[in-house]
C-alpha cells in the first residue's frame, strides 16, 4: 500500500517538475511605411527566416515551396498582417492593429492622388500604383474606402497575388 502511494506521488511530482512556463514572443507595434514598402523595416522580399527572427510573434506559418497554397506565408492574424515570402508581397487587412506612416487604411479613393499620384492600373475594386520599390495595390470597399493594402517588390507585370 505504501509502495503504491509513493509511486503515485512520485509520478505526480515528476509531471509537475517537467511543467514550465513559456513566454510568448512579443513584437513592437507594427509600423507600415507605404512609401518605402516596409513593415517594421522589412521589405516584401525579406527572407522567410529573417521575418520570423525580427517579428517572432507570428500566429502561423506555411513553409516555402510548392507544397503550400500560396508559397511561404508568415501570418500575424491578431494584427491582420501577412507576409507571402515566395511571392514577395505583404498584405495588410482591414483590422490591422498598428500604424501607417501615411494614413491609408480607410482613406477615400478620390483622396489618394496627392499622396500616390495616378494609378498605373485601375479596376472597379482596386488600384495598382507603381512605386520606387515595386507595386502598391489598394482594394476598396463599396463605400470607396481602402480596406486592403498589398505591396510588393515586384512590378505590376510580374506581380503574383494569392487568391
Amino acid at each position: 500500500m505504501k509502495t503504491l502511494l509513493i509511486l503515485t506521488i512520485s509520478c505526480f511530482l515528476a509531471c509537475i517538475a517537467k511543467a514550465q512556463l513559456v513566454a510568448k514572443p512579443v513584437c513592437d507595434v507594427f509600423v507600415v511605411d507605404i512609401l518605402d514598402g516596409k513593415v517594421n523595416g522589412l521589405k516584401a522580399n525579406a527572407r522567410y527566416d529573417e521575418i520570423k527572427e525580427k517579428l517572432p510573434c507570428f500566429s502561423s506559418t506555411e513553409p516555402e515551396g510548392n507544397a503550400s497554397k500560396c508559397g511561404g506565408q508568415i501570418a500575424y492574424k491578431d494584427r491582420d498582417v501577412y507576409f507571402f515570402t515566395d511571392r514577395d508581397y505583404i498584405e495588410i487587412r482591414e483590422k490591422f492593429q498598428g500604424k501607417f506612416s501615411t494614413p491609408i487604411m480607410g482613406a477615400a479613393r478620390n483622396s489618394l492622388f496627392k499622396t500616390l499620384g495616378n494609378p498605373k492600373i485601375k479596376d472597379a475594386n482596386w488600384d495598382a500604383y507603381q512605386m520606387a520599390y515595386g507595386t502598391l495595390v489598394l482594394h476598396f470597399n463599396k463605400a470607396g474606402k481602402v480596406n486592403l493594402v498589398q505591396f510588393s517588390t515586384r512590378s505590376t507585370e510580374t506581380l503574383s497575388l494569392c487568391e
